[in-house]
C-alpha cells in the first residue's frame, strides 16, 4: 500500500517483474498482471487478511504506518 491512494481500496502485490493491484473488498485484481499460480496465492491470502488490510488501508489514508500482516504459510 501506499500513503496517497486513490478509492477504491486496494494494494499492491509484485512477483518477479509483474505487478497488479487488487481491491481489498472484492479480491478482483483492478489493474495490471500476475501468473494464475502467484495472483491465486495473493488472492488467498488476501482472503484471510481482509479485515487487516481494510485496516492498513485506513491507516494508510492517515499517514499511519500500516501494520506487518503474517505472509501465507
Amino acid at each position: 500500500m501506499y500513503y496517497d491512494e486513490h478509492n477504491p481500496p486496494h494494494f499492491h502485490a509484485r512477483y518477479g517483474a509483474d505487478s497488479a493491484a487488487i481491491e481489498i473488498a472484492t479480491l478482483r485484481m483492478r489493474e495490471g498482471s500476475l501468473p494464475p499460480r502467484a495472483l491465486g496465492l495473493v488472492v488467498e491470502w488476501a482472503a484471510m487478511h481482509q479485515e487487516e488490510l481494510m485496516a492498513n488501508w485506513d491507516a494508510a489514508r492517515h499517514d499511519t504506518p500500516p501494520a506487518r500482516i503474517t505472509p501465507l504459510r
